[in-house]
């Protein structure tokens, strides 16, 4: 067999082999999307769940309710004015500083 038969040969089998990979890819990547299509379903029934406890306690305890939304956003208030006054900190202390040049460094 000639240099030229062998290549196609080679290339030809190569190209099986590609075929054969990307199809085996594809099954993978379409089976992925499905199992991720059930858990989206399954977290949203969850959600539905939780959303519609949360009504019913709330509907039954008002001013317990209140307070909770209450307190998360004093909590969450608090956190915000942390991350504020650590980042105003933060660029205080990394900005550059200049010293004033004295008269015996002017010199040299």
């Amino acid at each position: 067999m000639d240099t030229k038969a062998q290549a196609k040969k080679v290339a030809s089998a190569a190209q099986r082999e590609v075929t054969r990979a990307q199809k085996a890819a594809q099954r993978e990547v379409e089976r992925a999307a499905k199992a991720a299509e059930r858990e989206v379903k399954k977290m949203k029934k969850m959600l539905a769940q939780v959303e519609t406890r949360a009504e019913r306690y709330i509907k039954k305890n008002p001013q317990k309710a209140a307070a909770i939304a209450a307190g998360v956003g004093a909590a969450l208030g608090a956190v915000a004015a942390a991350l504020v006054t650590t980042a105003t900190k933060k660029k205080a202390t990394s900005a550059p500083r200049r010293t004033k040049k004295t008269a015996s460094s002017k010199k040299k």
